[in-house]
């Protein structure tokens, strides 16, 4: 047991199957749970490369493998690249916004449940319950959540999870109607909140951890510029330069 940035309890946890690598065994600190937590505590913490699931607070801390870098973009340098600029075009007309509380929405939840059954059925996500998907998305402490709502016409396409904190935007997580794949939902929910940091004017859109090699998190890598938390501080990664990572 040590202490965190921001003085809590943290712990690492035993060795475990990686998620994201296969063949991988994975490591994990994490905030004491029942540490008393406040919006200003879990940005310092963002700050420092953590990342929230529920109420839960972590950090990968593998011994042998780097590979988890945390990113963030900072909204008011971002620029699209072409790719980015043609999904925005090709939906701007009929894609609006609608922000949302952090309450249960049977509707969200029904896209949640298909999300889910299209991605990871065969994983510790399927066969989720409104407890289980609440426990997961929200958080009970300090700090603004927000479900951002992006629809196409009269259609629930997607929801983005999103913490609203006092200089930033954290995405918790995006989960969608897998009908509208073509229309890269992933994408347009992270310029969605761009969009919305910029409008509220804040500083910094969090993304989470990048995985070189990893599909799923190859998105990440093409918003530029954007900032890699790398041996204890924040890297500016520039157009056309590689995430550093070791």
């Amino acid at each position: 047991m040590t202490r965190s940035p921001g003085g809590p309890a943290l712990y690492l946890s035993g060795e475990h199957v990686c998620s994201y690598l296969p063949g991988r065994q994975a490591r994990t600190l994490f905030i004491d749970p029942l540490a008393p937590m406040s919006g200003q505590l879990y940005l310092r913490l963002l700050e420092h490369g953590f990342r929230r699931s529920g109420s839960h607070i972590y950090r990968p801390a593998c011994a042998r493998c780097h590979a988890c870098v945390p990113l963030r973009i900072p909204v008011r340098a971002f620029r699209p690249d072409r790719s980015q600029r043609r999904t925005w075009e090709r939906t701007r007309a009929a894609l609006s916004l609608r922000k949302h509380p952090p309450r249960f929405d049977p509707i969200q939840f029904a896209l949640y449940r298909r999300y889910i059954e299209a991605r990871h059925a065969d994983g510790s996500m399927a066969d989720a319950s409104p407890e289980s998907y609440q426990d997961f998305l929200l958080s009970p402490w300090g700090g603004t959540t927000a479900l951002l709502e992006l629809w196409l016409e009269d259609r629930l396409m997607a929801v983005a999870v999103t913490d609203v904190l006092e200089n930033a935007l954290s995405a918790v997580y995006t989960f969608f109607d897998p009908a509208f794949s073509a229309q890269s939902p992933g994408t347009l929910a992270v310029l969605c909140q761009i969009s919305e940091a910029r409008r509220l004017g804040l500083d910094w859109l969090y993304l989470g951890y990048w995985i070189e090699g990893c599909r799923k998190m190859s998105y990440k890598d093409r918003f530029r510029p954007l900032e890699a938390w790398i041996d204890g501080g924040w890297r500016s990664v520039e157009r056309g330069a590689s995430i550093p990572w070791c």
